[in-house]
């Protein structure tokens, strides 16, 4: 039985009801440009997309991209920072807190419709504070359009890329979208979900039929898989980068080579001090094999103001889900990164 509880307007009533200015909008494309010229080979920059696990209330999260911001003036020749701002994201057995999206407040119900004019009002804010246009996981398709003006990077979830209708949306949406690797972590089964974000698609959205065109910038994010007794294994080692870029070339419909390596999750065993190890070999193998370079195209970091982790929102800036690396921490993997890419 469904109880209907709240009437939610169509995304077009709400992004007419809260729109990103003009201004903004120029900021956005042009970040748009640079992170999609990365996926597609024609910039040697590294993509960084690097947050809280969680973005569960709107001030530390403003607080920190305000600090990316002005880290971003020392890297931008370098980097395309992307700040991780994922609304969506709930706890990994999908019970209790949800994301902002679902909960504005963690510690209260649901309120998926105070829930979306936050998360607009804060990827606005975002923007507007910081000079850079965020990244949000698409964990449910139909919530997209809420957003879909708002960001410059999309990420699947490892529980998602198997998922038809997360593929088929991808192929609407013209920015990277980084598709995860399933949490068994099959290759071949990451690349066609690859392939079919990448090629046309006739399908049912929004109570409409809609074709889409495909999304060349659709691409591979290795995160680490699970093994069948629950032990995470990493796969952003040299062999595994490898298997993947030799998967693109073996097939002549993938455009744009391109993978992503996500340094938390089971890569680090979700102990995120080793992000900072993770990244360093990674950056180490593109020294060592020109194709390796080729193929990675920047990181995913699990980063807040202040490390570790917490169960309530007491700590301004800690974690509610994963723990993250601090802000320290953080500044200073990003230069290294910047100053090795």
């Amino acid at each position: 039985m469904f109880e209907r509880q709240i009437a939610i307007p169509s995304s077009e009533e709400i992004v007419q009801e809260l729109p990103l200015p003009k201004p903004l909008a120029k900021i956005k494309a042009s970040r748009d440009a640079l992170a999609k010229d990365v996926i597609a080979g024609r910039s040697e920059k590294l993509l960084v997309i690097v947050g809280p696990c969680s973005a569960h209330e709107a001030a530390p999260v403003l607080e920190y991209v305000r600090r990316l911001g002005r880290l971003n003036e020392r890297v931008k020749e370098k980097l395309v920072l992307i700040p991780r701002i994922y609304t969506n994201k709930p706890r990994t057995k999908g019970v209790g807190y949800k994301g902002m999206f679902s909960q504005p407040d963690p510690e209260n119900r649901e309120n998926i419709l105070k829930g979306i004019y936050a998360i607009r009002d804060l990827h606005i804010k975002a923007i507007e504070e910081s000079g850079l246009s965020a990244a949000d996981e698409m964990l449910y398709p139909e919530n997209y359009a809420y957003v879909e003006d708002l960001l410059t990077y999309i990420a699947v979830g490892a529980r998602s890329s198997e998922n038809q209708l997360h593929r088929l949306v991808s192929s609407g949406i013209e920015l990277p979208v980084g598709i995860k690797n399933p949490t068994g972590g099959s290759i071949p089964v990451t690349l066609n979900s690859v392939y079919a974000a990448q090629s046309p698609q006739v399908f049912m959205y929004h109570n409409y039929q809609v074709a889409t065109g495909g999304n060349e910038y659709a691409h591979v994010v290795l995160r680490g898989r699970v093994d069948h007794y629950g032990n995470d294994i990493p796969n952003y080692h040299y062999e595994t980068v490898m298997q993947v870029f030799e998967g693109y070339h073996k097939s002549e419909e993938l455009k744009n080579p391109a993978v992503v390596i996500d340094a938390n999750h089971s890569n680090s065993k979700k102990q995120y001090r080793q992000q900072v190890r993770i990244v360093e070999e990674v950056l180490q193998n593109r020294t060592y094999d020109a194709d390796f370079k080729r193929i990675v195209k920047g990181f995913m970091i699990e980063s807040f103001l202040e490390e570790g982790s917490q169960k309530h929102d007491i700590v301004f800036g800690k974690s509610i889900t994963d723990p993250c690396l601090g802000w320290e921490e953080t500044e200073r993997l990003i230069l290294d990164i910047a100053d090795k890419a």
